[in-house]
């Protein structure tokens, strides 16, 4: 039984890996390639989203090397996908650091102190995608 288990989930995330075929209104082929898909947080908590008023914030971010973001944490979900660089981000309660590279996927914890850095020798560009109660702030800075 486990390894009929074991076999379908490795199937799973095979097929979840490759680019999938979608078609425009003309019929041409679209690739789309999936990035992620999880239902935690960097921190193994449950993706919860805001029950009323919910905004969509879209960003980018350009991070210097060398640059070390101040503690902060969010109160609602924020995802970033890493355009360029390295970035290393540490939750301060727990000590535990996770590093992300171009092409990753981010999906921050929620409502934890955390801390980013620039790692790497070029810059790190991030597009972030925030969902907040309207009109509601997602950076709360440690006093």
């Amino acid at each position: 039984m486990r390894k009929i288990l074991m076999s379908g989930l490795l199937l799973a995330v095979a097929f979840s890996a490759n680019p999938a075929h979608a078609l425009d209104s003309s019929g041409t082929p679209v690739v789309v390639t999936p990035l992620a898909s999880r239902t935690t947080t960097a921190s193994g908590q449950p993706i919860t989203l805001p029950q009323k008023n919910v905004q969509v914030l879209v960003s980018t971010y350009d991070i210097k090397s060398g640059a070390t973001l101040p503690v902060h944490r969010h109160p609602f979900p924020r995802y970033a996908y890493v355009q360029a660089g390295t970035l290393k981000v540490t939750n301060v309660e727990t000590g535990i650091s996770n590093t992300y590279k171009a092409g990753d996927f981010i999906i921050e914890m929620i409502g934890q102190w955390h801390q980013a850095t620039n790692i790497g020798d070029v810059e790190v560009k991030l597009l972030v995608i925030d969902q907040v109660e309207q009109g509601a702030k997602n950076t709360e800075l440690r006093q």
